[in-house]
């Protein structure tokens, strides 16, 4: 499932993965740039919770965002996978100048949202310049190859993760969340030594990734993002391993960014954030 293709004359919106817990109350950078990427308060943002088993956790969010100052946020309600097919809330999203996709279980997304209209049209509109952030679950489901679920810990297995189709609103990435509060280096490491022509991306809570368009990713949040590139990886025993045992990869490029950091998905090459002149 690739991206949809970009009409002439327009620019592909951000995609802006979120690593979970970003901050509400004091300092709320994230969500707060996002609310500008998408037009401030003349921004029109439709909220989509279906990850949340949780009944108020859309009008939460919509309620922050109108406390923020954006005049028009909803909450879509998609529950079944036919509410996903037509309807109101289905018409909204041609309106929106941006998604939010919250936390929860990124599974109730896919088999939810997955093949839908609804889907397609996230796709289409984010090609025709509609943002798109989520965060937590909601991070996850974003790109072609989802991280469905999986174990702590920094050592690659082959039964370290389970993958499941995603959004595909990119293919050159695959993205974790919470990634350092709950050790999940492992897990991504597998996903990228299954898929290792995608570029890998760790979110620590409170931190996002903002992709431009072109695939340009700057960090911002109070915490760090792991870019784990696999482009010069010269070996791999993922063929050969067993159920539990470790595997051996080789050549893989790991870099550690903080807010104001860069990495660009055409150079794999990465850059840190702008010091004191």
């Amino acid at each position: 499932m690739c991206p949809a293709k970009i009409i002439s004359g327009t620019e592909r919106g951000y995609i802006i993965p979120i690593g979970g817990a970003e901050e509400k109350l004091k300092n709320r950078e994230i969500l707060d740039r996002f609310i500008d990427v998408c037009g401030g308060k003349k921004a029109r943002i439709g909220i989509i919770a279906t990850a949340s088993e949780l009944e108020d956790t859309g009008r939460n969010y919509e309620k922050l965002f109108r406390d923020i100052g954006v005049r028009h946020a909803r909450v879509l309600q998609f529950l079944t996978r036919d509410d996903c097919q037509k309807g109101p809330d289905v018409d909204y999203i041609g309106k929106c100048s941006g998604i939010f996709m919250t936390g929860g279980n990124q599974l109730r997304l896919s088999t939810t949202l997955g093949g839908t209209t609804v889907a397609q049209t996230i796709r289409r509109r984010n090609a025709e310049g509609m943002h798109v952030a989520g965060t937590s679950a909601g991070a996850a489901f974003m790109p072609e190859h989802m991280i469905a679920g999986g174990e702590e810990g920094s050592t690659p297995s082959p039964d370290k993760v389970t993958m499941a189709p995603g959004l595909g609103l990119t293919n050159a990435f695959i993205i974790d969340q919470h990634f350092r509060q709950r050790d999940r280096l492992g897990r991504l490491l597998t996903a990228l030594a299954y898929n290792p022509f995608a570029v890998g991306i760790g979110l620590d809570e409170d931190t996002a990734a903002f992709i431009r368009p072109g695939d340009d990713v700057e960090v911002v949040g109070s915490g760090g993002i792991t870019v784990i590139d696999p482009t010069d990886l010269s070996y791999s025993s993922m063929d050969r391993a067993r159920r539990g045992e470790p595997v051996s990869l080789i050549g893989i490029k790991l870099h550690i960014l903080v807010a104001g950091g860069h990495f660009n998905i055409s150079t794999r090459e990465a850059h840190a954030e702008q010091g004191p002149q």
